[in-house]
């Protein structure tokens, strides 16, 4: 059991870095820009297809990730110059119309591009195998590269953030936007850099998670919604409260998933246990979320406590 507790806590950490790459862009462009995306997802799901469509061309998985990454990024900073700029001004609503219209969109034109059925994005050969971490505990050599991928990007974007002065001007615009503009920042380009920074990051997410999920249209909705259940866990605009938030949804998720259905078998028929033990993981995440925000309304970390 010790050793089935440790390999599902690794499960977790790998969803839960993936889902706060999602995640960290998000509450940038909500904490910053004040801007409900909707369609952040669906650049999840470009990157993905990006890259599964490089690396079939090509054969080559790192190729297909920095192609995936500056493709999105591409993308992104378009969307931004030529439709959501015209967003920030509005209320709420009209951008939680205007970004869900983009959303569906962008569904429609990958499906017109790649077709309806999923395409598969295979992982590297080299890492295909297991790796033994323990007496008795072999884990996919591949699901720890994705650890290690995303612990690598949250430390070089807390770098960025906390240690440079780029980094100085979005924790700025995070904090007062007005003050950081009469300040002399371009927050028109500070805009577009990090929602172009928000594209990357979900690029990268939806590259390394390309071959443990599935790539097919559509696939970046469901995860949409845990990235806005991170942020309002970890407090709006905090990449340091992003990354716990995605920490505890991640691990939440996976052992309720793995633990429930045991543990509900021991009173329940194996085939009632099965189906909610998972049912009851997914509510777990949400009761969570409440129970943060009546004791910590702003999140555990906001931005601007």
């Amino acid at each position: 059991m010790p050793l089935l507790i440790l390999e599902q806590t690794l499960n977790g950490l790998q969803f839960g870095l993936m889902l706060f790459l999602l995640a960290a862009g998000l509450t940038l462009v909500f904490g910053i820009m004040d801007m409900i995306n909707l369609a952040h997802g669906s650049l999840y799901m470009v990157g993905a297809y990006l890259a599964a469509a490089t690396a079939q061309a090509t054969g080559s998985f790192a190729l297909a990730v920095l192609a995936a990454l500056a493709g999105t990024a591409i993308i992104g900073v378009l969307l931004e110059m030529t439709v959501l700029r015209h967003l920030y001004t509005r209320d709420h609503l009209s951008q939680v119309l205007g970004t869900f219209a983009l959303l569906l969109i962008c569904n429609e034109v990958v499906r017109m591009i790649f077709g309806p059925q999923a395409i598969m994005l295979s992982m590297p050969q080299a890492l295909s195998g297991p790796v033994q971490l323990l007496p008795g505990l072999t884990y996919p050599a591949y699901r720890l590269v994705v650890i290690g991928v995303g612990l690598a990007v949250a430390l070089g974007l807390y770098l960025l953030v906390a240690k440079t002065r780029v980094g100085m001007r979005v924790r700025a615009g995070a904090s007062n936007r007005e003050m950081a503009s009469a300040m002399g920042v371009n927050v028109r380009w500070l805009f577009t850099f990090v929602f172009g920074i928000g594209a990357a990051l979900c690029a990268v997410a939806g590259a390394m998670l390309g071959p443990i999920l599935a790539v097919q249209v559509g696939m970046g909705e469901s995860i949409l919604i845990l990235a806005f259940v991170v942020i309002v866990i970890g407090g709006i605009g905090s990449i340091r409260g992003a990354l716990v938030g995605a920490l505890l949804v991640g691990i939440v998720d996976t052992v309720g998933r793995a633990f429930l259905p045991i543990f509900l078998r021991t009173f329940l028929p194996p085939v009632v246990a099965s189906g909610l033990g998972p049912a009851l993981a997914s509510i777990a995440i949400y009761v969570l979320m409440a129970a943060v925000l009546f004791l910590r309304p702003q999140g555990l970390f906001p931005a601007r406590a």
